[in-house]
Protein backbone atom coordinates (compact mmCIF):
# COMPACT_ATOMS: atom_id res chain seq x y z
CA UNK A 1 0.00 0.00 0.00
CA UNK A 2 2.76 2.43 0.95
CA UNK A 3 4.62 1.62 -2.26
CA UNK A 4 1.51 2.24 -4.38
CA UNK A 5 0.83 5.51 -2.58
CA UNK A 6 4.40 6.61 -3.18
CA UNK A 7 4.15 5.80 -6.90
CA UNK A 8 0.88 7.71 -7.22
CA UNK A 9 2.41 10.68 -5.42
CA UNK A 10 5.43 10.73 -7.78
CA UNK A 11 3.18 10.33 -10.85
CA UNK A 12 1.05 13.26 -9.68
CA UNK A 13 4.12 15.47 -9.33
CA UNK A 14 5.31 14.53 -12.84
CA UNK A 15 1.93 15.32 -14.39
CA UNK A 16 1.76 18.68 -12.63
CA UNK A 17 5.32 19.53 -13.68
CA UNK A 18 4.59 18.49 -17.26
CA UNK A 19 1.49 20.66 -17.34
CA UNK A 20 3.39 23.67 -16.02
CA UNK A 21 5.95 23.22 -18.79
CA UNK A 22 3.47 22.49 -21.58
CA UNK A 23 0.95 25.29 -21.19
CA UNK A 24 3.37 28.23 -21.12
CA UNK A 25 5.00 26.77 -24.26
CA UNK A 26 1.66 26.76 -26.05
CA UNK A 27 0.93 30.28 -24.85
CA UNK A 28 4.21 31.64 -26.20
CA UNK A 29 3.58 30.12 -29.63
CA UNK A 30 0.04 31.42 -29.72
CA UNK A 31 1.09 34.93 -28.77
CA UNK A 32 3.72 35.07 -31.51
CA UNK A 33 1.27 34.40 -34.35
CA UNK A 34 -0.54 37.76 -34.34
CA UNK A 35 2.80 39.60 -34.40
CA UNK A 36 3.78 37.83 -37.63
CA UNK A 37 0.39 38.51 -39.17
CA UNK A 38 0.54 42.17 -38.15
CA UNK A 39 3.97 42.47 -39.76
CA UNK A 40 2.61 41.06 -43.03
CA UNK A 41 -0.41 43.34 -42.89
CA UNK A 42 1.84 46.35 -42.34
CA UNK A 43 3.91 45.47 -45.40
CA UNK A 44 0.76 45.10 -47.50
CA UNK A 45 -0.66 48.38 -46.23
CA UNK A 46 2.57 50.15 -47.15
CA UNK A 47 2.01 49.20 -50.79
CA UNK A 48 -1.47 50.70 -50.98
CA UNK A 49 -1.33 54.01 -52.91
CA UNK A 50 -1.74 57.11 -50.77
CA UNK A 51 -2.42 60.76 -51.43
CA UNK A 52 0.84 62.42 -52.44
CA UNK A 53 2.40 59.29 -53.96
CA UNK A 54 4.03 59.71 -57.36
CA UNK A 55 3.31 57.21 -60.10
CA UNK A 56 5.27 56.48 -63.28
CA UNK A 57 4.58 54.54 -66.47
CA UNK A 58 5.77 54.11 -70.04
CA UNK A 59 3.34 56.15 -72.06
CA UNK A 60 2.05 55.02 -75.45
CA UNK A 61 1.89 58.61 -76.72
CA UNK A 62 3.67 59.74 -79.88
CA UNK A 63 6.40 61.58 -77.98
CA UNK A 64 7.06 58.78 -75.48
CA UNK A 65 9.96 57.18 -77.33
CA UNK A 66 11.70 60.52 -77.79
CA UNK A 67 11.41 61.25 -74.05
CA UNK A 68 12.76 57.80 -73.18
CA UNK A 69 15.76 58.25 -75.46
CA UNK A 70 16.49 61.82 -74.37
CA UNK A 71 16.27 61.02 -70.65
CA UNK A 72 17.65 57.47 -70.91
CA UNK A 73 14.74 56.14 -68.88
CA UNK A 74 11.86 53.78 -69.71
CA UNK A 75 9.40 56.01 -67.83
CA UNK A 76 8.01 58.83 -69.92
CA UNK A 77 4.87 59.84 -68.00
CA UNK A 78 4.05 60.53 -64.37
CA UNK A 79 1.34 61.90 -62.10
CA UNK A 80 0.43 62.41 -58.45
CA UNK A 81 -2.05 60.19 -56.61
CA UNK A 82 -4.90 61.57 -54.51
CA UNK A 83 -7.80 59.95 -52.69
CA UNK A 84 -11.18 61.59 -52.87
CA UNK A 85 -14.61 60.19 -51.99
CA UNK A 86 -13.03 56.79 -51.30
CA UNK A 87 -11.57 56.65 -54.81
CA UNK A 88 -7.97 56.91 -55.96
CA UNK A 89 -7.20 59.05 -58.95
CA UNK A 90 -4.12 60.48 -60.66
CA UNK A 91 -3.71 64.18 -61.29
CA UNK A 92 -1.80 64.37 -64.55
CA UNK A 93 -0.83 66.80 -67.27
CA UNK A 94 -2.12 65.44 -70.55
CA UNK A 95 -4.45 67.35 -72.85
CA UNK A 96 -5.70 68.98 -70.73
CA UNK A 97 -4.53 68.73 -67.10
CA UNK A 98 -7.08 66.48 -65.42
CA UNK A 99 -7.85 63.82 -62.84
CA UNK A 100 -8.01 60.21 -64.04
CA UNK A 101 -9.14 57.22 -62.02
CA UNK A 102 -6.07 55.24 -60.96
CA UNK A 103 -7.39 52.04 -62.55
CA UNK A 104 -7.89 53.80 -65.88
CA UNK A 105 -4.52 55.50 -65.67
CA UNK A 106 -2.75 52.18 -65.18
CA UNK A 107 -4.51 50.63 -68.18
CA UNK A 108 -3.19 53.40 -70.44
CA UNK A 109 0.44 52.53 -69.84
CA UNK A 110 2.55 50.00 -71.70
CA UNK A 111 1.68 46.49 -70.45
CA UNK A 112 -0.20 48.22 -67.61
CA UNK A 113 3.13 48.40 -65.77
CA UNK A 114 3.73 51.23 -63.31
CA UNK A 115 6.03 52.22 -60.46
CA UNK A 116 4.71 53.88 -57.31
CA UNK A 117 7.08 56.09 -55.31
CA UNK A 118 6.62 57.89 -51.99
CA UNK A 119 8.40 60.68 -50.14
CA UNK A 120 10.65 59.03 -47.56
CA UNK A 121 9.30 61.13 -44.69
CA UNK A 122 5.75 61.23 -46.02
CA UNK A 123 4.22 60.42 -42.63
CA UNK A 124 5.73 63.59 -41.19
CA UNK A 125 5.59 65.94 -44.19
CA UNK A 126 2.37 65.10 -45.99
CA UNK A 127 -0.11 66.15 -43.34
CA UNK A 128 -3.83 66.47 -44.09
CA UNK A 129 -3.45 70.23 -44.53
CA UNK A 130 -0.57 69.80 -46.99
CA UNK A 131 -2.51 67.23 -49.01
CA UNK A 132 -5.49 69.58 -49.04
CA UNK A 133 -3.27 72.40 -50.33
CA UNK A 134 -1.87 70.11 -53.03
CA UNK A 135 -5.37 69.21 -54.17
CA UNK A 136 -6.38 72.87 -54.18
CA UNK A 137 -3.50 73.77 -56.50
CA UNK A 138 -4.29 70.75 -58.66
CA UNK A 139 -7.92 71.80 -59.08
CA UNK A 140 -6.84 75.32 -60.02
CA UNK A 141 -4.64 73.89 -62.77
CA UNK A 142 -7.17 71.43 -64.13
CA UNK A 143 -8.15 72.33 -67.67
CA UNK A 144 -4.78 73.89 -68.54
CA UNK A 145 -3.41 72.86 -71.93
CA UNK A 146 -0.55 70.40 -72.19
CA UNK A 147 2.76 72.19 -72.74
CA UNK A 148 4.21 70.76 -75.94
CA UNK A 149 7.31 72.99 -75.75
CA UNK A 150 8.09 72.32 -72.07
CA UNK A 151 8.23 75.94 -70.97
CA UNK A 152 8.82 76.84 -67.30
CA UNK A 153 5.62 78.85 -66.84
CA UNK A 154 2.23 78.11 -65.29
CA UNK A 155 0.35 78.95 -68.50
CA UNK A 156 0.59 75.36 -69.69
CA UNK A 157 1.80 72.20 -67.97
CA UNK A 158 3.63 69.00 -68.80
CA UNK A 159 3.49 65.96 -66.52
CA UNK A 160 6.71 66.19 -64.51
CA UNK A 161 6.44 69.97 -64.23
CA UNK A 162 2.98 69.61 -62.68
CA UNK A 163 4.03 67.33 -59.83
CA UNK A 164 7.38 69.06 -59.27
CA UNK A 165 5.70 72.45 -58.81
CA UNK A 166 2.94 71.07 -56.57
CA UNK A 167 5.53 69.61 -54.20
CA UNK A 168 7.74 72.68 -54.33
CA UNK A 169 4.92 75.12 -53.61
CA UNK A 170 3.27 73.17 -50.80
CA UNK A 171 6.25 71.65 -48.99
CA UNK A 172 9.27 73.51 -50.32
CA UNK A 173 10.69 70.14 -51.35
CA UNK A 174 12.31 69.97 -54.78
CA UNK A 175 11.97 66.40 -55.99
CA UNK A 176 14.50 65.98 -58.76
CA UNK A 177 16.97 68.47 -60.17
CA UNK A 178 15.73 70.67 -63.05
CA UNK A 179 18.05 70.64 -66.04
CA UNK A 180 18.46 72.51 -69.30
CA UNK A 181 17.27 71.03 -72.55
CA UNK A 182 20.88 70.75 -73.75
CA UNK A 183 21.67 68.42 -70.82
CA UNK A 184 19.60 65.62 -72.33
CA UNK A 185 20.73 63.09 -74.91
CA UNK A 186 19.65 64.77 -78.14
CA UNK A 187 21.65 62.62 -80.57
CA UNK A 188 18.94 60.19 -81.66
CA UNK A 189 17.19 60.92 -84.95
CA UNK A 190 13.88 60.30 -83.19
CA UNK A 191 14.71 63.00 -80.64
CA UNK A 192 16.03 65.42 -83.29
CA UNK A 193 12.89 65.02 -85.39
CA UNK A 194 10.65 65.65 -82.39
CA UNK A 195 12.61 68.79 -81.44
CA UNK A 196 12.37 70.10 -85.00
CA UNK A 197 8.64 69.35 -85.02
CA UNK A 198 8.15 71.36 -81.82
CA UNK A 199 10.65 74.20 -82.23
CA UNK A 200 11.68 74.36 -85.86
CA UNK A 201 15.28 75.48 -86.22
CA UNK A 202 15.27 77.59 -83.05
CA UNK A 203 15.64 75.00 -80.29
CA UNK A 204 15.83 76.66 -76.83
CA UNK A 205 18.69 74.55 -75.48
CA UNK A 206 19.07 76.72 -72.37
CA UNK A 207 15.45 76.38 -71.23
CA UNK A 208 14.81 74.84 -67.81
CA UNK A 209 13.17 71.41 -67.90
CA UNK A 210 12.27 68.83 -65.23
CA UNK A 211 12.00 65.30 -66.60
CA UNK A 212 10.09 62.26 -65.30
CA UNK A 213 13.47 60.54 -64.99
CA UNK A 214 14.89 63.26 -62.71
CA UNK A 215 11.94 62.89 -60.34
CA UNK A 216 11.97 59.08 -60.57
CA UNK A 217 15.65 58.95 -59.58
CA UNK A 218 15.35 61.41 -56.69
CA UNK A 219 16.90 60.13 -53.46
CA UNK A 220 14.06 61.80 -51.57
CA UNK A 221 11.72 59.06 -52.77
CA UNK A 222 11.37 55.38 -51.93
CA UNK A 223 9.84 52.76 -54.19
CA UNK A 224 6.52 51.41 -52.90
CA UNK A 225 5.52 49.23 -55.86
CA UNK A 226 7.68 48.15 -58.77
Amino acid sequence: MKKNATLLFILGILLISGGMYYYPYKKINHASEPKEKNHIQTQQEQKIPRSGDLIFQTSLSQQSQAIQLATQSPYSHCGIVFEENDQLYVLEAVQPVRRTLLTEWIKRGKDEHYVLKRLKDAEKTLTDSVIHEMQTIGRAWEGKDYDLTFEWTDDKMYCSELIWKIYDRTTGIKIGQPEQLKDFDLNSEIVKNKLTERYGNDIPLDDTVISPAAIFNSKLLETVQL
